[in-house]
């Protein structure tokens, strides 16, 4: 989801089988703004708007988006969950070691699941999670 028009975010919310309201509205678009984001950062972006939206209403609905498949949860190891728009295309992450900060990487060979395990215990995999840790430039400059 890009910089979407509120009649856009209404209609995905309203497709995944939601009821849209005011904070779930303002939930998406702050995650359109900042992904990778703790639900208390969504709620700082949400509450510049609604400032009467509780922290509570702004877990509510990232876990109903996250159940609808609207909201992509990642848990990079020692880190609380944050939240993303981007589903369902098995992209990867790299975490900067030093400051934390999360981006984006594509799937790292071919497509979903694009790793293949090698034995897959009878399971059939239809998708890879793959955290890449580092510095980022900021941390790596002396």
């Amino acid at each position: 989801m890009t910089a979407s028009a509120p009649e856009h975010v209404a209609e995905r919310i309203r497709g995944a089988g939601l009821r849209v309201t005011q904070p779930r509205v303002a939930v998406l678009h702050a995650l359109d703004d900042r992904p990778h984001s703790r639900a208390e950062q969504v709620f700082d972006v949400v509450t510049d708007t609604l400032p009467t939206t509780s922290l509570q209403s702004v877990y509510n609905a990232l876990g109903d988006f996250v159940d609808a498949g609207l909201v992509r949860r990642i848990e990079p190891a020692g880190h609380p969950g944050l939240f993303e728009l981007r589903t369902g295309d098995n992209h990867h992450h790299v975490v900067c070691s030093g400051c934390g900060v999360v981006e984006d990487v594509e799937c790292a060979v071919g497509e979903a699941p694009c790793l293949v395990p090698s034995d897959d215990h009878g399971f059939q995999v239809h998708a890879a999670e793959v955290t890449f840790w580092g510095l980022c430039p900021d941390c790596a400059t002396p």
